[in-house]
């Protein structure tokens, strides 16, 4: 099927599935009150805090924070990405994902001939791995690196023959191209990308095959050689080894990020099957946010030299904005000239698995390297640190762990440097909507006039009634009360569900929205509660305070 989902489609989709009944089939539901419960899928609890509505299509756990419709909750379960989630809902109801023309030029067939070509290709390596006379220079390797037979065979390891031409005298040269395979020249040549290499199938976490890397093995270089950028392939998204953890286990404990090929086979030798690899790339925030889809807790382990420290400190640079609460990274340091290939066979599964219990905390390691060459004992050494760590720690998202961050770098200095953070951010969230900012603070009519029209669109009908004109009345949610309501006339939202989902390819409005429809205004064990009624006093006590506001705002111009 070619092309763009469409937005029709998607509302008429949400219309159609009952959220309740899509999660009960994952997680069994108890009816509580006025919508459904049960403990939390995505975190540890001991009472259920996980609440799930009917009438407003939605969910939210009140211990962990997490919300959304039932799209939403299919991409968090069952860890898939937005269209992954549609197809899953098409098919709970039973009907047809449809695709129209449009910003979507590639199509899913184009998709599936690369998929098959490097599929055909891979096994054409296994092959030569096996029966070629050269592949016996690479069996040696791996014997070499001490690795089995059965982890060759687990990750599909082959030899690509040192032939300039071999895989376009099989295989459609124009598809080997697109997938990356072959290198065409400005002149009209044409060349096999690997020649007389071990290569690694890369594969996506849904076992499709998206690249390779390879490796010589001689003293020749490059040493490594990667896939490069196709219309399949990222390497800034995609790790090595994913898929073969997540087959192993699909909710590990942890996940230990390594630097090379080599490391990921040698710990999967000695048992450890929870080690992933970038590819040829620094970590990045994508990586860590698909990893954090699988697991809590993220262990950086790279190699002890400067190089690995260097790699070490860019990714922990790149994971402050993945540090939501209930997450956690730990920092391996490795004994200098060391990697995790040779320190898993030098100290065994025990000496490594006692070192990966013993890692340092993030905060513990970022604090220590920022203080590198500092006096903590001086007003500017705090100084220094607090203007070091105030870039790094605005990026943490707000919740215990960026208020605990701020706290244990203000027991740091005497003084109240931190404060620039404004730590009243880890409380209100703010969303711009032209050039007005609006806040979340439930204590004030307007937000929950906010929060009770997210929860029932259909209220919208009822501030119709009220205003006449928005100019004579003045508040500071204004102008999101305007955006919101502009949003509900444009999309004739359902549901809450729905009308998050108009919002998605937004994220600053998305995660807003998404804060609107968490907040507590009705109490969830009423079910007595007006909720029309409650709308109602709070939206004329904004307009009653509005008009006052307005004309001493006059007042003040005069």
């Amino acid at each position: 099927m070619a092309g763009k989902i469409p937005r029709e489609f998607i509302d008429e989709l949400l219309l159609r599935v009952d959220i309740v009944d899509l999660i009960d089939l994952h997680v069994p539901l108890k009816k509580a009150g006025n919508s459904f419960k049960a403990r939390c899928p995505f975190h540890t609890e001991k009472s259920p805090s996980f609440s799930v509505n009917r009438n407003k299509q939605f969910y939210h756990c009140f211990g962990c924070g997490v919300g959304g419709n039932a799209i939403s909750f299919l991409m968090e379960f069952s860890h898939l990405d937005f269209v992954e989630a549609i197809e899953d809902l098409a098919r709970f109801v039973g009907i047809k994902v449809p695709r129209e023309a449009g910003q979507y030029q590639s199509n899913k067939q184009d998709y599936s001939d690369l998929y098959l070509i490097l599929e055909r290709v891979a096994i054409f390596y296994v092959e030569q791995l096996r029966h070629h006379v050269q592949g016996n220079k690479a069996i040696e390797y791996l014997k070499s690196r001490g690795l089995s037979g059965e982890i060759a065979k687990q990750f599909s390891l082959g030899y690509a023959p040192d032939d300039w031409s071999i895989l376009a005298s099989k295989f459609d040269v124009e598809l080997l191209i697109n997938a990356g395979m072959v290198v065409a020249k400005d002149n009209g040549g044409r060349y096999d990308r690997f020649r007389g290499r071990l290569v690694f199938p890369i594969r996506d976490k849904r076992n499709r095959i998206i690249g390779f890397g390879g490796r010589v093995l001689d003293d020749s270089m490059p040493k490594y050689l990667n896939s490069p950028e196709t219309a399949i392939f990222s390497k800034g998204k995609e790790l090595y080894g994913l898929f073969e953890l997540l087959e192993k286990q699909s909710k590990p404990e942890r996940i230990i990020i390594v630097e090379g090929y080599m490391d990921v086979l040698a710990l999967a030798q000695f048992g450890i099957h929870y080690s992933v690899a970038a590819l040829g790339t620094a970590t990045s925030k994508n990586h860590l946010d698909l990893l954090f889809r699988f697991t809590s807790e993220i262990v950086f382990c790279f190699d002890g030299d400067t190089a690995g420290q260097n790699a070490t400190w860019k990714a922990v640079q790149e994971s402050f904005p993945c540090l939501k609460d209930g997450r956690q990274i730990r920092i391996m340091l490795l004994p200098d000239g060391q990697d995790p290939d040779c320190l898993v066979r030098e100290e065994g599964v025990t000496g490594f698995e006692k070192r990966l219990h013993d890692s340092q905390m993030l905060s513990d390691y970022f604090i220590e390297f920022l203080a590198q060459e500092l006096n903590l004992a001086t007003l500017e050494g705090q100084s220094q640190i607090i203007s070091r760590a105030k870039p790094h720690v605005e990026k943490i998202p707000n919740g215990i762990f960026r208020e605990k961050m701020i706290t244990k770098l203000n027991e740091l200095s005497d003084s109240t440097g931190l404060d620039v953070l404004s730590i009243q951010a880890t409380i209100d969230r703010e969303i711009t909507s032209n050039t007005a900012a609006f806040q979340i603070k439930p204590i004030k009519p307007e937000h929950v006039v906010l929060a009770l029209l997210i929860q029932n669109p259909e209220m919208a009908e009822i501030i119709e009634e009220f205003v006449d004109k928005w100019d004579e009345i003045s508040f500071n949610t204004k102008n999101g009360l305007l955006a919101v309501l502009d949003g509900i006339e444009t999309n004739q939202p359902k549901n809450t569900g729905s009308l998050l989902e108009a919002y998605r390819g937004d994220t600053e409005k998305h995660e807003w929205l998404t804060g609107l429809a968490n907040m507590e205004v009705i109490p969830s064990d009423n079910d007595d509660f007006d909720t029309k009624e409650a709308f109602v006093g709070a939206l004329k006590r904004v307009i009653e305070l509005g008009k006052k506001r307005y004309i001493n705002e006059l007042l003040e111009k005069i």
